[in-house]
């Protein structure tokens, strides 16, 4: 080996330990290519945080390496970074398939930032830049234009699958089979695959077979208005569920932002047809329960979705109808199984039939791989080295024991953490210094990183409130002017703690008058000195640890 030879590096950003915020790079001396740009999404601890993202100090450190960002789909967790990234860095290209450019321009539009470098590929480019070379391979996934990624260095072959399953009676195009297997033949030295359903013993559903279920349901229910919630990404489902309609006469009248955007995109890129059944929400409640069909977003229990406040008697066009049929074509996410529960309950109470996705209804499947098709993507590959990607650490633990049960050696799988490295030098890969790497949360549309001090603080308000103590002093004459005023939001009810309110009133005086004979103490000092008193008297009554907010104000008297 070459001792001054420059190494290939993988860098991970995202997508490791988590389902969502994908972001990886390749990088060969001078050049950086970027895979995809995602979010994820919130937990119910992290109060007020709209989105996570990854960490894109890498990327500031190196911005003059940076050639390309190219996107394998559609998806927010592999596109909806994009508008952040952009307002933090200088991308000077981004390649996408057809529907993911289409949903990159309009979120780029929506947040008002004009960016002229967005282009289209097909499975037939190849993209060169100096050291690094691209090209594409067709997926099947939940939307259409997926696609894995080859890109070759000096160094070796690294294939990326993207999000993938294999369906062999999909409801768009087939995953390109033969490529992949001419791409293995080749010589792969490392595999990134999908991990997301790792832990999934045999294949996949097939889309068709979906497509089937739901024309049962509309058969038996010929004469129920029938309403479907489905996750908004899910462009193949969207599209047979518009078929279907079609094929039944039914119109369709659809209820959330991010389906009627996807459903536009979908239908001027040619993916979804029969536009012609599409109506609006009076035209609907115009029709007969068998004439029309809704369609909507909710299927994870979300409170402001459509279905959602349809189940609670809220939503402002649609009233449900006690002969009415709901079909959750879905899936719970992990973390959401009580919402969707409270939804059916809800739906329940109103009388209505509710289908689920069950043993007896295969009315959702998944977007990817069981465990029999990562070992078909791995035979196909045929890999040197192994690195599982998107997902949880069990799933990316599990798929690397796939990877030796296909024959790869096992010190050459990579279970690895967000901020981890890859070197490849020569076909030989090993593990390099980690990069700075945590999630950011962002707080509104722009990149405005919220720290976890702010997030801590957040999280005491909610549950053990704020305490406020506001004083007049006269600092010229070191004189406290009145008792201080306590107010609190979440802590206590004042009216009903007179005799704990006089208490820490009299702490915080106390606390104020002995800090004011100190000639030197300012307005800071005088509010640590509140803050130190009255914290242990609070807990030792109360229990709880509100945030202490003191305000000083400096009362200048007529003299």
């Amino acid at each position: 080996m070459n001792k001054d030879q420059i190494e290939t590096k993988i860098i991970i950003l995202g997508g490791l330990g988590e389902i969502g915020k994908n972001m990886y790079c390749v990088m060969h001396g001078d050049e950086i290519v970027i895979i995809d740009s995602g979010i994820s999404f919130p937990d119910a601890s992290m109060l007020g945080i709209d989105y996570i993202l990854p960490d894109y100090t890498f990327l500031k450190q190196n911005q003059d390496k940076i050639k390309a960002l190219i996107i394998t789909h559609g998806h927010e967790d592999h596109i909806g970074g994009i508008p952040f990234l952009l307002q933090s860095i200088n991308i000077p290209s981004i390649y996408a398939p057809n529907q993911a450019k289409e949903l990159i321009a309009l979120k780029l539009e929506d947040k008002n930032i004009r960016y002229d470098n967005l282009f289209v590929y097909t499975d037939k480019d190849i993209i060169k830049f100096k050291n690094i070379e691209v090209e594409f391979f067709r997926t099947t996934h939940s939307i259409p234009d997926s696609h894995g990624i080859v890109i070759s260095t000096p160094n070796g072959r690294i294939v990326t699958t993207g999000d993938f399953k294999f369906d062999f009676t999909p409801i768009g195009p087939m995953a390109d089979l033969h490529k992949m297997a001419e791409i293995g033949k080749k010589g792969v030295d490392l595999l990134i695959s999908d991990s997301t359903n790792a832990l999934n013993e045999g294949i996949s559903i097939s889309e068709t077979k979906v497509d089937n279920a739901l024309n049962e349901i509309f058969d038996k229910h010929e004469n129920n208005r029938i309403i479907i919630a489905t996750f908004a990404s899910n462009i193949y489902r969207l599209k047979h569920i518009i078929e279907t309609c079609y094929n039944y006469n039914r119109k369709l009248c659809v209820f959330g932002r991010s389906m009627e955007n996807n459903i536009e995109i979908s239908i001027k890129g040619g993916y979804i047809n029969h536009k012609e059944i599409l109506v609006t929400p009076e035209e609907a409640n115009a029709l007969k329960p068998n004439e029309v069909a809704i369609l909507c977003t909710g299927s994870q229990g979300e409170p402001l979705a459509a279905l959602s406040r349809i189940s609670s008697n809220t939503h402002k066009q649609i009233k449900l109808r006690p002969d009415d049929v709901v079909v959750f074509s879905s899936s719970p996410i992990p973390g959401n199984a009580l919402s969707i529960n409270r939804t059916i309950n809800k739906l329940y109470l109103q009388g209505v039939k509710v289908y689920t996705n069950t043993s007896l209804n295969d009315i959702h499947t998944s977007g990817h791989a069981n465990i029999e098709e990562l070992k078909l993507m791995i035979r196909l590959i045929n890999p040197k080295y192994l690195m599982p990607f998107h997902g949880d650490y069990r799933m990316l633990k599990n798929h690397a024991n796939i990877g030796v049960e296909c024959g790869i050696p096992k010190e050459n799988t990579f279970v690895l953490q967000n901020g981890d490295v890859l070197n490849l030098i020569n076909h030989v890969i090993t593990k390099g210094e980690p990069v700075i790497s945590s999630d950011v949360y962002i707080d509104g549309n722009r990149l405005e990183e919220i720290n976890g001090a702010v997030l801590r603080d957040r999280k005491i308000m909610a549950s053990d409130g704020i305490l406020v103590v506001i004083a007049n002093v006269d600092m010229k004459n070191r004189e406290l002017l009145i008792k201080p005023n306590i107010t609190t939001r979440g802590f206590i009810l004042i009216n009903e703690n007179e005799e704990l309110i006089r208490k820490i009133e009299t702490i915080a005086a106390n606390a104020i008058q002995n800090k004011l004979k100190d000639s030197n103490a300012n307005f800071n000092d005088i509010k640590g000195q509140i803050t130190t008193d009255l914290f242990p008297f609070i807990y030792e009554t109360t229990g709880r640890k509100p945030i202490i907010l003191p305000v000083i104000l400096d009362i200048k008297r007529n003299e």
